[in-house]
């Protein structure tokens, strides 16, 4: 586990760290066996109602000392451990957001929204822990074990031998049943659990599908039932864990006893004090706190070997890293860009009806096509064609000749998108304008909002740029919130820009003024527009009417109105307001 590439390197870089973290827990459960120690031995001469305070002195400062030294060493201990912990769950996450972000247009076509999340949530999580909670445990326990085991050696050698037996019990053979009795339960809850979750993701995704259906009934049960099976593997879990506590603590129970044994029969011998018998038997149950929770931190080692499978699924086999698919796919030039599609055909699977058939397209540089027809008729699967999350049944998709798939991390400088609802982040305007080109300049940011006519609605609000947004947009309209992507979009610099029905929603003042813009800023960059209706169809080079997967209508505006019957009454039926 310690050769994975989510392990192994992160050790390496805050190596100095870990051993700063593991020298002050090994002196933090020192301090508390010196404590006991002292405690007991404090205790023991004061019993004996010593003539002069002086004759505990030593003890009574040996005391507070080690209580001072535990406090603080156990303080600093969890304040490096934890600030080590943290730095490497930020590098992990950046890797995954590397690993995801270049291809997340990939992600939903080839993964559950529940698994993606889970992996996010869950999985980066459970490695956090390895190293908080089973690593470094385990590490300082070891270091502990061999000072007792050397410590008593110097007493008594086949005492310290039998104390390293029971020790070892603790931190070896207990760890190793539980590895032998949980690793396929572990396993079957965590893989249980992310099914769940994927389950209930997309119940909530798809809740009025499910009520529509009237199967909202069979969800529940069918949820409740998978849930009930976890749960029984769960309680018979905790009643492992209830019996292997019970025997840890017997054999911490047998040590005290033995120590008591063999520090007793010191004393007869001469070897020590009497007072030393209570020390001894407190110091010992003392570093039972250091040796009893390695099994419990062991145990969940097929956890982390479940999300580590998975991570590695992730960077292995399906998303390359970053770097290297940057290396590794192609390059094309980006100024002039042609999008063409030969003989296109999909269908999400074979007993599903094509949604697209025998499609060919063509857009070249600085052309303006707009695309119409109703929801289902394939043109939210042309854009995700051309964006290479999905791959063609039959045909092809290529810009300058490239298949979308092999040009990766590319495609963000070769395609944008203005949505049907622009997703703003929580922070503020400036920011999310800078979003299109993290290396935009302030005076850049301020033409691109100039552009599309927000600077001056910005610089009205009393914190101008520097106004934070909402991921909800709340205190900009629709039309604000589509003007700031547009500004968005300018910055990206693409040559082919998709308008994803981006004034879906808004009144027909907003929509003029809005379509107005984008046509008047796009001057220059193809333009593939995806709409359902056809207003602003008359400043578009061509139009196309799908229906069914296949082109129904294709030519000019003014073609279609004197030829298509059909497309003149849509068009009439829409009222446009004229740009």
């Amino acid at each position: 586990m310690l050769k994975n590439s989510w392990i192994g390197p992160y050790i390496k870089q805050n190596l100095g760290l870990f051993l700063v973290v593991i020298f002050l827990g090994v002196l933090t459960f020192s301090a508390g066996a010196a404590l006991m120690f002292t405690s007991g031995h404090l205790i023991s001469k004061s019993s004996l109602m010593p003539e002069s305070i002086m004759a505990v002195y030593v003890a009574s400062v040996g005391v507070r000392a080690f209580g001072i030294l535990r406090s603080v060493s156990k303080y600093v201990e969890r304040l490096n451990s934890h600030s080590l912990v943290l730095r490497i769950l930020e590098k992990m996450r950046v890797r995954l957001y590397r690993l995801l972000e270049p291809q997340a247009l990939l992600l939903k076509s080839r993964y559950r929204t529940g698994d993606i999340l889970g992996m996010l949530a869950d999985d980066i999580e459970h490695i956090q822990n390895f190293y908080l909670t089973t690593m470094l445990p385990a590490v300082i326990s070891l270091f502990l074990y061999a000072g007792v085991i050397i410590a008593l050696g110097f007493f008594s050698v086949p005492f310290a031998i039998l104390i390293l037996v029971l020790i070892g019990l603790l931190i070896f053979v207990l760890p190793g049943v539980s590895i032998l009795y949980a690793r396929g339960k572990n396993a079957y809850l965590k893989q249980g659990r992310n099914r769940l979750y994927s389950q209930f993701t997309d119940a909530v995704f798809g809740l009025s599908d499910w009520m529509f259906s009237g199967r909202e009934k069979s969800l529940i049960e069918g949820y409740e039932k998978d849930e009930a099976a976890l749960l029984k593997v769960e309680t018979k879990q905790f009643h492992f864990v209830n019996w292997r506590d019970f025997f840890s603590q017997l054999i911490v129970g047998a040590m005290v006893i033995l120590m008591v044994y063999w520090s007793t029969n010191e004393v007869t011998d001469g070897a020590f004090s009497g007072t030393l018998i209570a020390a001894f038997t407190l110091a010992i149950m003392s570093l039972g706190e250091a040796f009893v929770p390695v099994s419990s931190a062991i145990s969940d080692k097929s956890l982390y070997k479940d999300s580590l499978d998975r991570l590695d699924k992730i960077e292995d086999k399906t998303l390359p890293s970053f770097e290297a698919e940057i290396e590794q796919k192609r390059t094309i030039e980006t100024e002039h860009v042609t999008l063409q599609a030969s003989n296109l055909s999909f269908q999400y699977n074979e007993k599903s009806p094509f949604v697209l058939k025998n499609f060919d397209f063509e857009l070249r540089q600085g052309e303006k096509v707009a695309i119409i027809g109703r929801s289902g008729t394939g043109k939210s699967t042309f854009l995700k064609l051309i964006q290479g999350a999905l791959l063609p049944s039959e045909g092809e998709v290529t810009l300058n000749g490239e298949k979308p798939a092999d040009l990766g991390p590319q495609i963000p400088k070769i395609v944008s998108m203005l949505n049907q609802k622009a997703h703003l982040f929580s922070t503020t305007v400036f920011n999310n304008i800078r979003l299109g080109n993290q290396n935009a300049t302030e005076e850049e940011v301020y033409a691109a909002a100039k552009k599309v006519q927000m600077h001056d609605f910005i610089m009205s609000m009393p914190n101008g740029y520097k106004t934070q947004m909402s991921e909800m947009g709340a205190r900009f309209s629709g039309g604000e919130r589509s003007r700031i992507a547009l500004a968005r979009i300018l910055l990206q610099d693409t040559p082919i820009v998709i308008l994803d029905e981006p004034t879906v929603g808004l009144d027909p003042i907003t929509e003029r003024e809005l379509l107005h813009t984008i046509f008047e800023t796009l001057e220059g960059k193809s333009v593939l527009w995806v709409t359902h209706h056809l207003v602003g169809a008359e400043k578009m080079n061509s139009v196309l009417f799908l229906e069914d997967g296949d082109i129904l209508m294709k030519g000019t505006h003014a073609e279609l109105m004197a030829s298509q019957p059909r497309y003149k009454r849509l068009y009439e039926l829409d009222r446009p307001i004229k740009l």
